[in-house]
């Protein structure tokens, strides 16, 4: 039943992405497939049961497909029994560096859904707006110590009581498993053509100090699923 389900779901969020060409399709695919993270929100029900979402770093949308398509099924009753209920999202807002991926995600959803928005900024300049949920999946250690300090303190005032901001991130302080983890990174966005960037990693226990001063309650939890990585997904909450 969850193998099989498990392949519904993929089929259903990849969908979208076949009109922005092989390269969104394909992409979006075998991210939300092979990368445990997006198996694990669901499963384990990280979010909230609705909430507004802003993802920044969103790429073409992939996370927004995934909840869109997550909904539908559960909806439709075709849901496993040891999976929390899915979320409902109220809005879909995404920020992405790089147009070409902003230009993907308006091919997949279109210019007028209902729920997803998708602009081409950069989360250290945009207005966050408020939001119920704030994710950033590995695209805070491509921005400098500094600016990740504004940007979380940012994404701290964006959230309301009970707001969940969530992220992932590398281990600086793993020794080998995070040093596989930036050269896999770098061999990624060398694939994607993009220049090879500077990585501003931290050490788990700094991630966490940092967070907790800001106010967040915070939940850590491997995410790499059995490969020689050094991911760790930071699940921070505001009190209620």
């Amino acid at each position: 039943m969850t193998k099989r389900f498990v392949r519904d779901l993929l089929d259903d969020a990849s969908r979208p992405f076949l009109s922005g060409g092989r390269f969104a399709y394909y992409y979006s695919r075998g991210k939300l497939s092979s990368d445990c993270i997006f198996r694990e929100v669901l499963k384990r029900g990280i979010f909230p049961s609705e909430a507004r979402f802003l993802d920044l770093g969103c790429g073409q949308g992939s996370l927004f497909a995934w909840l869109l398509a997550a909904r539908k099924l559960y909806e439709q009753g075709h849901w496993p029994s040891d999976w929390a209920m899915p979320p409902r999202p109220l809005s879909l807002r995404g920020f992405e560096l790089m147009q070409k991926d902003v230009e993907r995600a308006a091919r997949a959803f279109g210019d007028d859904h209902p729920l997803v928005t998708i602009r081409q900024g950069d989360m250290c300049q945009v207005e966050f707006g408020e939001a119920d949920v704030v994710t950033i999946l590995d695209a805070l250690h491509y921005i400098d110590h500094v600016q990740q300090d504004d940007v979380l303190r940012r994404i701290r005032a964006a959230l309301p009581p009970g707001g969940l901001f969530l992220t992932r991130v590398g281990d600086a302080g793993a020794g080998l498993p995070y040093h596989i983890c930036n050269w896999v990174d770098h061999a990624v966005t060398f694939v994607r053509g993009h220049r090879l960037p500077t990585l501003y990693g931290r050490r788990l226990a700094d991630w966490i100090a940092m967070l907790k001063n800001l106010g967040f309650e915070v939940e850590t939890m491997s995410m790499s699923e059995g490969k020689p990585f050094a991911n760790i997904m930071l699940i921070s909450r505001v009190p209620a």
